[in-house]
């Protein structure tokens, strides 16, 4: 496993994370979230992102669970707040009342007493950023989150909330979690070029495009068990599942099979390309899919394969 720092942090993250997103607390249980989890410990992962708001907290236990008995010191947790918890006005949101009892609830369902990583996991603008920006400095100061970052905010929201940390003197966001893949590269036209400049690293949710980079559903096929099967969760890729996609998805295959790579493999690969991606995030319901992908973890993709997969799927 490699380790990379998240922008110009001293904070090192493996460059495989393990996420909870729709597993663990939901479609995994807790006994099966810790073998993959001690699967991973094994090969060299140390960052584990989850969210309050997976699984209505229900993945912070499971991960704290998978995590007992692993001396702290060598995980990154990350977390995050933003969606509603409850049907109560105030437990949602960036305000400092919300982040604050965020903060305070996930330390209990992990099991910890500081958060390695809190992430603002959308953009409020019904909070003023002076009053988000503060709350984290105030919560880093306390020792209950080390560092803060963002998820899926535009350049601009980013570039915003950096002046107001710096006109105050505070601590800036180290991070940006935005979705990042072959089908998905919208923030290479501007967020990455203005965290670049910022000293904020990218640690990329989503890399295999929903299983879909997997080549697992060939031209259309939705085998049973799969995400694409579900009829909850298949939502949030439907997107990717038209024949023009799934033809080009396939055209994949023998440029991984030439590299010698399966195609979730040259897709993680393909992500870590950019060196200011610290992390790229995967889902695994087994630790056999964990160790093909953790292999992504040091691949160098030649020129000639990069040319490839940019002419089926171009910025």
């Amino acid at each position: 496993m490699h380790y990379r720092s998240i922008g110009s942090s001293g904070l090192r993250v493996s460059e495989i994370a393990l996420g909870s997103w729709l597993t663990y607390g939901a479609t995994v249980d807790v006994a099966g979230a810790a073998e993959v989890v001690a699967t991973a410990l094994a090969l060299g992962v140390n960052t584990f992102d989850t969210a309050d708001a997976y699984a209505g907290g229900a993945a912070e236990e499971a991960l704290r669970e998978a995590l007992r008995g692993t001396a702290r010191h060598k995980v990154v947790i990350a977390t995050k707040a933003f969606f509603p918890m409850s049907e109560d006005p105030n437990d949602r949101g960036l305000s400092r009342k919300h982040l604050f009892e965020s903060v305070e609830a996930s330390l209990r369902r992990l099991g910890t007493d500081y958060i390695d990583l809190h992430q603002c996991h959308r953009a409020d603008e019904t909070v003023p950023l002076e009053e988000t920006v503060r709350a984290y400095e105030d919560l880093i100061r306390s020792g209950k989150v080390l560092y803060w970052g963002v998820s899926e905010w535009s350049h601009q929201q980013i570039e915003a909330a950096v002046e107001v940390a710096d006109r105050g003197r505070a601590y800036r966001p180290i991070s940006n979690q935005p979705q990042y893949s072959m089908l998905r590269r919208g923030i290479e036209k501007r967020v990455l070029r203005s965290c670049t400049k910022r000293g904020i690293g990218q640690i990329v949710w989503s890399p295999l495009a929903q299983g879909v980079l997997t080549g697992k559903y060939g031209t259309g096929a939705r085998p049973a068990g799969t995400r694409a099967a579900h009829p909850v969760q298949s939502r949030f890729m439907e997107a990717f599942l038209t024949e023009e996609m799934l033809a080009r998805v396939e055209r994949l295959r023998p440029i991984a099979a030439d590299l010698g790579l399966s195609m979730s493999q040259l897709a993680v690969a393909w992500v870590l390309r950019q060196p200011d991606v610290a992390s790229a995030i995967v889902g695994a319901t087994s630790p056999s899919q964990l160790e093909e992908t953790a292999k992504s973890s040091g691949v160098v993709l030649p020129p000639e394969a990069l040319a490839k997969i940019d002419a089926l799927f171009p910025a």
